[in-house]
């Protein structure tokens, strides 16, 4: 582990969450994955361990930490279960948005149940026909004739945890003529109870997906539902592309590290199973297209970690992290993607068995791949950071 970059108590939580990965998450993650089970119980446990208020300072929580721990916690939860880190990234994304944006009403009635987990968050970005472009979304938030309230109306989709959560940072429209069409672009904090807890707000349905099970990701509808003008994040109207943009680059980080689990898990399980099968009388990892994919899964697997922690640093900095986060997210889910597939090949037919956990580190792997910005999009955001700074130089 890269421990330079941690404090001491950083150190042993990273540490703490690794020993809460192999005492109790992969003794029973192939079955709730395979039942596609939600994991209340390690849920729990994680709300316990502090985990949800990683994000968030005193005074509102007590168990901070740098972006770069932060990303090696998610790397541990993900090599256990890659849902559990799902089940607090939009959480965490959304806490940074009210600790850095909101207003101080704001922070003082939602962070310190966050910290605890009492209160969980998602964000409402996507919509069914805007995928990656977020200003051509349709959800329009209007002031009604009050004054006091948004109304809002519209859709979203593939919302991750959005049964579980109490608060959703919504994307929305409020003012839709604006140009350029970002400026017209706000985020209302939108809390509910249960899945229609909310007049207008009505959740309909799991979208059954590859991988990334256990946790549910929903379609979610708006019909002249109310949200109270003080819900707006921060205090100006048309901020919300920026805010969230920003949010973006710890999430695409988020996502970076969830990679970098699945692809150490895939990697520890091929060690493991090299040096204990046997193929013409020797492990098969001393036959050299064997020991060949071993050793390229190691190297990939720490070029995309050093790359992930560089951009961290970065944004702990004060930097703009943008193009790194990118190219993070970038790297890091197409490494992820890569190994998973080479343990396969390393297991031969057991990689293809549900018996095996490689299996699902292969329907997992693809999520990060196109999670949080696809990588063509990526690709596009590195681009344009390329040509606005004219260099890559290393300070």
């Amino acid at each position: 582990m890269t421990t330079e970059l941690l404090s001491d108590d950083e150190v042993e939580i990273v540490r703490l969450v690794r020993d809460f990965v192999d005492q109790q998450v992969k003794p029973v993650a192939r079955d709730l994955e395979h039942a596609n089970r939600y994991p209340d119980a390690l849920i729990q446990a994680m709300k316990e361990m502090g985990i949800f208020g990683l994000a968030i300072p005193e005074p509102w929580g007590e168990a901070q930490v740098s972006l770069p721990a932060y990303c090696l916690v998610t790397e541990e939860l993900a090599r256990g279960w890659m849902s559990l880190a799902g089940a607090m990234g939009g959480h965490t994304v959304v806490a940074k948005l009210i600790l850095t944006y909101g207003t101080q009403e704001q922070k003082d009635r939602y962070l310190p149940r966050m910290a605890t987990g009492e209160l969980r968050a998602t964000m409402a970005l996507t919509e069914p026909g805007g995928g990656s472009d977020l200003q051509a979304m349709r959800t329009t938030a209007r002031r009604g004739e009050d004054g006091d309230h948004y109304v809002v109306n519209g859709s979203k989709t593939w919302i991750t945890n959005a049964r579980k959560a109490g608060l959703i940072a919504l994307m929305v429209k409020t003012d839709p003529q604006a140009e350029p069409r970002h400026k017209g672009i706000s985020i209302l904090l939108v809390e509910k109870e249960g899945d229609d807890g909310l007049p207008g707000f009505h959740l309909s349905r799991d979208l059954p997906k590859l991988g990334y099970k256990g946790v549910e990701s929903c379609e979610l509808a708006f019909d002249s539902m109310r949200v109270p003008t003080e819900n707006l994040l921060g205090e100006t109207e048309g901020a919300g592309f920026a805010q969230m943009m920003k949010g973006l680059e710890v999430g695409r980080l988020q996502v970076a590290s969830r990679a970098l689990g699945v692809g150490r898990a895939a990697l520890e399980d091929s060690l493991r199973y090299a040096q204990e099968r046997e193929a013409f009388g020797v492990p098969i990892w001393q036959h050299q297209s064997i020991g060949n994919y071993l050793a390229e899964m190691a190297t990939k697997l720490v070029a995309a970690r050093q790359l992930t922690l560089h951009a961290a640093r970065a944004f702990d900095a004060g930097q703009r992290a943008d193009m790194e986060a990118g190219m993070a997210k970038l790297f890091a889910s197409e490494v992820g993607m890569d190994i998973a597939l080479d343990a396969i090949r390393i297991h031969g037919g057991y990689g293809y068995s549900t018996e095996f956990d490689v299996e699902r580190y292969f329907r997992d792997a693809p999520l990060m791949i196109v999670g949080e910005g696809t990588n063509e999009i990526q690709k596009n955001v590195i681009a344009r950071q390329l040509v606005k700074r004219g260099n890559v130089d290393p300070v």
